[in-house]
């Protein structure tokens, strides 16, 4: 009885050394895979950085490039031009207390040069192309000034349009 009682002790024991080492062995491949999933996230969130840095890069060249077209815009107005083709708009009269004369780039327009009578809506029928937002044409004699509506900040001139 001694041998089997002695026997069942070692294998009690066995049995129970066992289950610890499986249970240590779960546990530590647990604590593995728990130290693979952090680095995953760890590795996802850095992706997540990557990308907004690239989408903020990408944002600031687009940004770029549109500075860059109103640039070539404002460009494509010549401060001063000499018009290819005249036309005729019938007989031109100065504001009263004005007399014609030769405008250039930065000088402002009087209010009265902003009155419908001397503003040139009709840009397409002479050749010119539709002026920017807050800029319109003005006649001024046989030029045309292309002007900001509120200022009367001169943009540009188109020299002898008319006849």
């Amino acid at each position: 009885m001694k041998k089997i009682l002695t026997a069942a002790i070692a294998a009690t024991l066995a049995m129970s050394s066992l289950g610890v080492a499986s249970a240590a062995e779960a546990q530590s491949r647990g604590h593995h895979e728990q130290r693979q999933d952090r680095r995953d996230d760890r590795n996802d969130r850095q992706d997540d950085r990557r990308d907004d840095r690239n989408d903020r890069r990408e944002w600031r060249q687009d940004a770029r490039e549109d500075r860059r077209e109103a640039r070539q815009d404002q460009r494509a107005y010549a401060r001063w031009q000499r018009s290819d083709r005249r036309y005729n708009a019938g007989r031109y009269q100065a504001p009263r207390g004005y007399q014609t004369r030769q405008w250039a780039y930065g000088q402002s327009m009087p209010s009265s040069y902003r009155s419908n009578q001397y503003v040139v809506n009709d840009y397409s029928r002479y050749g010119l192309r539709a002026p920017p937002r807050g800029y319109q044409y003005v006649r001024s004699g046989h030029d045309v000034v292309l002007s900001n509506s509120n200022s009367g900040l001169i943009a540009a001139v188109i020299a002898s349009l008319f006849n």
